[in-house]
């Protein structure tokens, strides 16, 4: 799950959503949803931090969330004997995005010997104005989608890639997670879908049309606009019969938007309760391994009070079930199904006018319906951040110096249940980059940046950073 980061509560996309404010900052999403991969969150930091030389460094994270990161790094920090320096934190949030969590993680930082740790709010392409020396390392956590989706598109992401170099020191570093992109050269790349599952297609019709309609996205090229078939007849997406099999021919880059908002709306639906049980996602009960390298586990889960589950599916997820002192635990796969099946007749209900489901459905858009996840490839996203950064008169270049230093995790629990729902399935996983603003001078770190870049990025994309490079030296 995705958190809210440094955008304007006013920020409007070009159809005129504003940034769901209040749905970001309510409890059950920034104290639950986002508050977790607190590990993950930190990893480049760490990396960075054993390449930084300063007495004190100073450490900016942008878009703190429920603070996981900020309680992961008290946790590495207060756990390494041989520590000798303190560290400096400044969180930057967005206006109006307030966390109870986050506040408890800064008042148990500040609670140490560690440094200090304050909260400041702002936007993240103005982090310029909202520091007062300069900076040994940046920090994001899904930052490019958010700042895409309601920060004016290309350009908000552009004024944010000039704008970090400035606030960076020279050998400084920007540690960046985020949602990993398509294995593509162009996210406008033609690719045909078949989708066969009933909940998946009912998903499709519902969900892409008005993303199509209503959000910021980059699909507006001749080739993108998607066609569908069904029974070998030509049909518009809101006409899709979920009963039968489709198939779909657009760009990757949009079966990349649904498979990832799918995702998201499951685990929306999960903690919102009204499919009549919620598992744990969080916390050790979230990690009840039968084979974690396939993905493969029990999962544990509280029954709830939806009103609309008939009492036959609540008792049929029971005899699938285990008791487990106050709640109930089931294999993965299973439980899979269970969900899928309750999914299903959610969205029939929401498209039915039933009350508490359309509700769900409609929070959901407004939450995270409306977020562009995939706006770049990673060579597009390596080689915009050293061609931006090169060309924001520092007299530095963003880039990884290692191999190391462009990780992309999978998530075997989501791969195993992609696999098992779709003939298509995109790789899932996250992407981690540790980017150092490299000074011009520095050749032999330049060479270093451009070796590791090489075989990650297209030959175009080399090409023109080759020429920003010439330029800048």
């Amino acid at each position: 799950m995705n958190q809210p980061l440094t955008i304007t509560q006013t920020a409007e996309t070009a159809t005129g959503n504003a940034f769901a404010t209040a749905a970001k900052s309510a409890a059950g999403y920034l104290d639950e949803a986002a508050n977790s991969n607190g590990r993950e969150k930190v990893q480049m930091v760490l990396n960075a931090l054993t390449r930084t030389e300063a007495d004190t460094p100073h450490l900016v994270e942008i878009g703190p969330g429920g603070g996981a990161a900020l309680q992961y790094l008290t946790d590495s920090l207060t756990g390494t004997t041989d520590r000798m320096r303190t560290l400096d934190v400044t969180l930057i949030e967005a206006p109006g995005i307030v966390s109870q969590s986050l506040a408890h993680a800064i008042n148990r930082y500040n609670a140490t010997d560690l440094g200090t740790c304050t909260l400041t709010n702002g936007l993240a392409q103005e982090i310029d104005t909202l520091l007062d020396r300069p900076v040994d390392i940046v920090a994001a956590s899904a930052l490019m989608h958010e700042v895409y989706s309601y920060g004016s598109g290309y350009r908000g992401i552009h004024e944010l890639m000039r704008t970090l170099p400035t606030v960076l020191k020279p050998g400084g570093h920007f540690a960046y997670r985020d949602v990993r992109t398509v294995d593509a050269g162009t996210l406008h790349e033609t690719v045909t879908h078949t989708y066969t599952h009933r909940g998946w297609l009912q998903f499709v019709r519902m969900f892409t049309p008005q993303y199509l309609r209503d959000s910021l996205h980059p699909y507006h090229h001749s080739g993108d606009d998607p066609t569908v078939r069904q029974d070998s007849r030509r049909l518009a997406l809101e006409n899709i019969d979920p009963r039968k099999s489709a198939v779909i021919t657009g760009p990757i880059g949009l079966f990349r938007e649904i498979q990832r908002h799918y995702i998201t709306f499951r685990d929306y639906a999960w903690r919102s309760g009204v499919l009549g049980f919620t598992p744990y996602l969080d916390g050790q009960y979230a990690a009840d391994w039968i084979d974690a390298a396939a993905g493969h586990k029990r999962v544990h889960f509280k029954l709830t009070e939806a009103e609309w589950i008939s009492p036959r599916q609540r008792a049929l997820l029971k005899t699938v079930s285990e008791p487990y002192g106050d709640h109930y635990v089931t294999d993965g796969d299973i439980f899979d199904e269970c969900t899928d099946a309750a999914i299903i007749e959610l969205l029939t209900s929401a498209e039915n006018g039933n009350k508490p489901c359309a509700v769900v459905w409609g929070e959901w858009i407004e939450r995270e319906g409306h977020e562009t996840y995939v706006y770049l490839t990673l060579s597009e996203l390596l080689t915009e951040f050293a061609i931006s950064s090169a060309e924001a008169n520092t007299n530095t270049v963003m880039m990884p110096q290692t191999a190391r230093d462009v990780l992309t995790p999978g998530r075997a629990y989501y791969t195993r249940y992609l696999r098992n729902r779709l003939p298509n399935p995109l790789p899932d996983g996250k992407q981690l980059v540790l980017f150092t603003n490299i000074p011009a001078h520095d050749t032999e770190a330049i060479t270093a940046g451009v070796e590791t870049l090489r075989p990650l990025c297209s030959r175009a994309a080399m090409a023109r950073l080759h020429s920003s490079l010439v330029q800048m030296m």
